[in-house]
């Protein structure tokens, strides 16, 4: 059974830093491509980072370029979102998601549509 568990969301302070982690069962991430989403109310949900090809395009919204980074382990067959100095306006849930590679990128961004296997989401908020 293919699965994706997120861990490590949170309630931080503006500037402070978590890691999110999201790991995979029932397949390998090895050359998948990956990616992490945020959803906010009464919003869609749309991409932070992702990983399209087995080139290792990486892809980030430009509002977290240099704050965020993502990452995967192999070993662990696990991935990674780390996020630091944060913003309130980071605040949302956050999603891991991965499908074989290639997936499609529009304006900068991994398609979301091309995602298949979802996390169940994990809940980040930045809040002083």
């Amino acid at each position: 059974q293919v699965q994706l568990v997120e861990s490590g969301g949170g309630l931080v302070q503006p500037g402070g830093s978590l890691r999110l982690s999201c790991a995979a069962s029932g397949f390998s991430l090895d050359y998948y491509a990956i990616g992490w989403f945020r959803q906010v109310p009464g919003k869609e949900r749309e991409g932070i980072s992702c990983i399209s090809g087995v080139d290792g395009s990486t892809h980030y919204l430009d509002s977290v370029k240099g704050r965020f980074t993502i990452s995967r382990d192999n070993d662990k067959n696990t991935m990674y979102l780390q996020m630091n100095s944060l913003k309130p306006e980071d605040t949302g849930v956050y999603y891991c998601a991965a499908d074989p590679p290639p997936v499609r990128t529009h304006q900068g961004m991994c398609v979301i549509h091309d995602f298949r296997s979802w996390g169940q989401g994990t809940q980040v908020t930045v809040s002083s």
